[in-house]
Parts: C-alpha cells; structure tokens; sequence
C-alpha cells in the first residue's frame, strides 16, 4: 500500500523499519536526536528511559540482543546496566 506522504512514512507505527541509527551515550540528559523509535540492546542489564511522553520507567533484566520497542527521548546513565545500547530512528 503507498503512502500518502513522507510524514506518515515516518510515523513510529511499528510497520516501518529503522531509518537510521546511532550507539547510544549514557548521560542523564537527553539523546541528539529526540524520538527514538527503539532501543537494541547489545548486552544483558537494566535500561532506565524517558518515553516521549515524558514518564521515567527502568526495564529490569533486559537480554543481550533485545530491542525495546518504545519511543525515547533519553536513556539515563543513573540506574542503566545494560551496554552496547543503540538508539534506532
């Protein structure tokens, strides 16, 4: 089915793939680019993230190689475990 437009395109629908992705930095402040469509996670712990709609939640005992399909704005330095965490865009 096409799409209408280049902003439904990129809508976080869970239909379309990643456009682009970048290794997440741990630091208690916001990620570049605000919005993230997922999180991979490349080795085993606790990520602690702020959605897009603002709320402060921490995923306990994510696996090695999970993605966290939830949009983020910052993953946080302060209670995160887990590595190698890539944001996908």
């Amino acid at each position: 089915m096409p799409r209408s437009s280049q902003q439904e395109f990129l809508q976080p629908d869970g239909a379309n793939p990643a456009l682009g992705a970048a290794l997440v930095t741990l630091a208690d402040s916001d990620l570049p680019v605000l919005g993230a469509r997922a999180l991979y996670v490349g080795s085993s712990g606790n990520v602690r993230v702020t959605t897009a709609f603002g709320d402060d939640v921490v995923f306990t005992g994510v696996l090695a190689g999970s993605i966290l399909p939830v949009s983020v704005n910052r993953v946080w330095l302060t209670n995160t475990t887990a590595g190698n965490i890539v944001a996908l865009y």
